[in-house]
């Protein structure tokens, strides 16, 4: 589905008259690394990756679209607008985090969450190949409209035919690192407990030594 999505929006885009190069036109592996050594490889390009989502929960939905470096936030923004605003799933807003193919890009870079398959509802659209194709549309037009986005957030200009909204975001990255200072905090208390508590073998032997002589 997400092969068929970028096709087509392949497709679109080339129709108004952009280079389109893709990192994979099959359904085959491609390495991170390659990945983005492809986009990094061009000069004045962006990167946009499309990925649909899953979750234990099956009532999770929506749509979200991540970006990592402040020069990728006017093309999350752009993007986010219009497949946001046209689909019929929630808006799960922007959001900052520091995926590998984001983090390492040398040019603006999204990852673009086009729905939920493990949500039945989501499930569907995304087996509509009109769906599909309206998706490309939308992620085409944020493209195209990247340039039109708002230089702040803190902007009062109403968002028109001119002008997208720079969206806020949910720095997902401040809370990645949060859960793994907690997690190291608390591996460090079990590796303490774990010492108060564990013996070398003599030493287990001469405790049991010691209470078969006590009792």
């Amino acid at each position: 589905m997400t092969l068929d999505v970028a096709r087509r929006l392949r497709s679109v885009l080339a129709a108004s008259g952009y280079r389109v190069v893709m990192t994979r036109d099959g359904d085959v592996f491609v390495p991170l690394g390659t990945r983005i050594a492809i986009a990094n490889s061009y000069r004045n390009a962006i990167f946009v990756s499309i990925h649909f989502n899953s979750a234990t929960r099956r009532g999770a939905d929506g749509i979200e679209t991540y970006f990592y470096s402040r020069d990728s936030l006017a093309l999350a923004s752009a993007i986010h607008h219009y497949v946001a605003g046209g689909a019929p799933s929630p808006n799960r807003g922007v959001r900052r985090r520091g995926y590998y193919v984001l983090r390492r890009a040398n040019v603006p870079a999204v990852l673009v969450e086009c729905g939920f398959l493990t949500n039945p509802t989501e499930a569907a659209y995304a087996q509509n190949a009109s769906y599909r194709q309206k998706l490309a549309e939308e992620i085409a037009a944020g493209v195209g409209r990247r340039n039109s986005v708002a230089s702040s957030l803190g902007t009062t200009r109403v968002a028109t035919a001119e002008t997208i909204p720079l969206q806020p975001y949910i720095d997902q990255t401040r809370v990645t690192k949060s859960k793994k200072s907690r997690s190291k905090r608390s591996a460090k208390k079990s590796s303490r407990r774990k010492k108060k508590t564990s013996f070398k073998p003599a030493e287990i032997e001469a405790r049991v030594a010691s209470s078969d002589r006590e009792g």
